[in-house]
């Protein structure tokens, strides 16, 4: 098993879409090297205050290390503390438009190391929208676009998929969604290696397709200062969730990772209100009771 492919495949995916974005948002991208002491290192590439994006962030990482830390053997116990090699690119974008959703997007590989047997491999990832005002045309393109990707690999996995996703990006403590959703998957080691990077691959490959049509479409409608502050609420979910849940975030803290990129997903401003709910009828209440339960959108 040769993971270099997979090592120059997110190298390439990470400037094809810093690329695509620089020419959406109109501001180059910072570019951070970082090097991690225990092995490995990574590739930021971030903008701040931008044209379209008021932070985005599209990072590469491989680290290697001598004990798999517990957010990454969540699904496989056995492997604990065994030697890791973890590479992926993530992104994040939060968009200054309220009416401009937020999105993640993520792709990565683990390899560990078992003595006296071959490694272990497994692929993960994935993409979601969450939008602080819905419009069902943008949740439906979302969603056909992932189901796309997925396609080739059988007719079944975009669903199974799917709701993995809505169950994945879901706050406990609230009983609430993050956002409309999309597609996650983890801990993906069959049928075969090549199987499993194809997918991967594809989950990649389709994300400006699925976020960018959305993103030229809502980037200039009006807004005011009361959108502004409902976004900004609805981004403190955002934070709630990466920091309490998020097993990419608490993987990169627990192997030692450069906190700058790790912590590049959250947004610039949020805000918490105590025991805040929307007017009935508005704009507001309507992500809640339209867009924030789980739903077939294609």
């Amino acid at each position: 098993m040769d993971i270099e492919p997979v090592h120059r495949y997110l190298l390439d995916l990470q400037q094809r879409i810093v690329a695509a974005l620089e020419a959406l948002d109109g501001h180059a991208f910072r570019t951070d090297r970082w090097d991690r002491a225990e092995g490995g290192g990574g590739l930021s590439r971030v903008v701040e205050d931008g044209g379209l994006f008021e932070r985005g962030g599209v990072n590469f990482s491989r680290v290697q290390g001598t004990a798999l830390p517990a957010s990454a053997s969540a699904a496989r116990p056995q492997l604990a503390g065994r030697r890791y090699d973890a590479m992926g690119v993530s992104l994040v974008l939060h968009p200054r438009n309220p009416y401009c959703p937020t999105v993640h997007m993520n792709v990565r590989c683990f390899v560990a190391a078992q003595a006296g047997a071959a490694p272990i491999w497994w692929f993960g990832g994935g993409m979601d929208l969450t939008p602080y005002y819905g419009f069902e045309e943008d949740a439906r393109h979302f969603h056909a676009t992932c189901r796309r990707a997925l396609e080739p690999f059988g007719a079944e996995r975009h669903a199974r998929y799917k709701r993995w996703c809505d169950e994945y990006f879901f706050l406990r403590h609230r009983a609430e969604a993050r956002g409309v959703g999309g597609i996650f998957f983890d801990d993906l080691a069959a049928p075969d290696f090549e199987t499993c990077f194809a997918l991967t691959r594809s989950v990649g490959d389709h994300f400006l397709a699925a976020y960018q049509p959305i993103a030229e479409r809502r980037r200039s409608l009006a807004y005011g200062e009361r959108e502004r502050a409902f976004q900004c609420y609805r981004r403190g979910r955002y934070v709630e969730f990466n920091l309490v849940y998020d097993r990419g975030t608490l993987f990169g803290l627990q192997s030692g990772g450069r906190t700058e990129s790790i912590l590049m997903s959250l947004p610039p401003l949020a805000a918490w209100r105590y025991d805040w709910k929307p007017a009935p009828g508005s704009p507001e209440e309507k992500l809640y009771t339209e867009f924030l339960k789980p739903r077939d959108w294609v």
